[in-house]
């Protein structure tokens, strides 16, 4: 009879079944949608003629500081052809400058203008401070622990 009981209440097939992953997935799913248009409503924060996916390479660069071409597209995960045409439009937007490397006279490296990181800037803190408001009511360690799982979670993503 343990054998009939067990077939009537079938175990998930593997464990990506599990109700935890699902909830995961699910969750995960919502963010991301979320992230994308905010990340659109940001690049049009910081100028109105920014790519959404330039945003991301702005920020890198204030978080980083001057970086090669090659450096930033292996970040970003976009090819070499993507990231040239992505620096000419930001350029053109008086957001990022190019300047010789001193380690290698051939090579560029690309940082943010001073009118770039001001617009950057105005925008970051803009969105840190509605996450503020969102998450006024949370303690401060699961605003601590919620961000140093993320880093873990964004740490695995890059093997």
């Amino acid at each position: 009879m343990g054998g009939e009981e067990r077939a009537a209440s079938p175990e998930p097939a593997s464990d990506v079944e599990q109700p935890a992953f699902l909830a995961l997935e699910r969750e995960l799913t919502v963010l991301l949608r979320r992230a994308r248009a905010s990340q659109g409503e940001m690049a049009r924060e910081v100028h109105p003629d920014l790519e959404p996916s330039a945003y991301g390479l702005l920020v890198r660069l204030e978080e980083c500081g001057r970086q090669r071409a090659t450096e930033l597209a292996a970040y970003i995960g976009v090819g070499k052809a993507t990231m040239s045409r992505q620096l000419r439009a930001l350029e053109q937007l008086g957001l990022v400058g190019r300047e010789p490397d001193p380690a290698d006279g051939r090579a560029w490296l690309v940082t943010l203008t001073e009118e770039g990181r001001r617009r950057v800037s105005r925008v970051r803190e803009a969105r840190r401070a509605r996450y503020a408001g969102r998450l006024a009511d949370w303690d401060p360690k699961e605003v601590d622990e919620l961000a140093r799982l993320l880093h873990r979670l964004n740490g695995g993503q890059e093997k």
